[in-house]
């Protein structure tokens, strides 16, 4: 059960995130719906910079999903080499252009259960599809967002589909895209996995990980 204080602070920490990281988007470069289905198809253990890279080109050479589906295995694979898992996402990729071709007349659809359906694509990809192009209140759950909410409090587990949905229950719809990216951006700036700088971070007083952090890693506590 959630219960009012819990989500007062919850609502809290978002507010005061929303401040410190004005106009959050996605870090993924994208023009279209299907653009961002593809690259983040491709951001699957892979830097969100990297796929940026790759998609620079890739974008040029494939506009359609018949694109994708006309060209070699082989040339495609070489195309998204360095993304990694490259035969496993070459694959996903044909996959879901060839349901794309067959089911949506080749558009990416406005829906997220629709999108969840597509082959290669998991309710990270559709929440991320859904929000960042079609507007779609959604939470997608990355590693920064999975850290995030259990160091704040929000939950104690390691289930996506459990963290999406207690943020759900947590945070208003309004802020239920932009959660994500408020989240990654802390947790690239400050709330680094590896050395959390908790002597610069804005929610330390809301975050029950604060003196842990702050004792273990040896930073100021600020009180």
């Amino acid at each position: 059960m959630i219960n009012k204080s819990e989500k007062t602070r919850a609502k809290k920490i978002f507010d005061i995130l929303s401040k410190e990281y004005p106009n959050v988007k996605s870090a993924l470069e994208f023009s279209n719906p299907f653009e961002l289905l593809i690259a983040t198809i491709l951001s699957a253990q892979c830097t969100d910079a990297r796929v940026n890279i790759v998609t620079k080109s890739l974008f040029k050479k494939y506009k359609t999903p018949s694109d994708y589906l006309k060209t070699p295995d082989e040339e495609l694979q070489k195309d998204i080499f360095s993304t990694g898992f490259y035969k496993q996402k070459a694959k996903s990729i044909k996959k879901c252009c060839k349901s794309l071709v067959e089911n949506y007349n080749s558009k990416v659809p406005n829906d997220f259960e629709l999108l969840t359906t597509l082959p290669g694509v998991g309710r990270k990809t559709a929440a991320v599809v859904a929000g960042n192009a079609f507007g779609i209140p959604s939470i997608a759950v990355d590693t920064h967002v999975k850290r995030l909410s259990n160091l704040l409090g929000f939950i104690e587990s390691s289930d996506p589909l459990k963290i999406e949905m207690r943020l759900k229950e947590l945070l208003p719809e309004s802020y239920w895209i932009n959660s994500s990216h408020w989240l990654a951006s802390h947790g690239r700036k400050i709330c680094i996995a590896r050395k959390p700088k908790c002597n610069e971070c804005v929610i330390g007083k809301l975050c029950p990980s604060f003196n842990l952090f702050a004792s273990n890693k040896g930073v100021h506590s600020g009180k």
